[in-house]
């Protein structure tokens, strides 16, 4: 699943979420989806909700941890 995909799930089931990146930035799932380059959308990720959404590197496995779910 792509990033671009997470966050319109996300949205389209109105989780009540903020997502936080790695410089503690918050940002709505909107706000992502509207700024990230269209590179950066296409990255393959994975959902854990209520906690985070990692990449998935090139072996398959998760990654790095790009944005951490907090409720509101």
């Amino acid at each position: 699943m792509s990033l671009k995909d997470i966050l319109e799930k996300i949205i389209a089931q109105k989780m009540p979420v903020i997502l936080c990146d790695r410089q503690k930035k918050d940002w709505k799932p909107e706000e992502l989806l509207t700024t990230l380059t269209p590179p950066q959308l296409t990255r393959q990720a994975y959902l854990q909700p209520g906690m985070y959404i990692a990449e998935i590197n090139d072996g398959g496995f998760l990654g790095a941890v790009l944005y951490t779910v907090k409720a509101l």
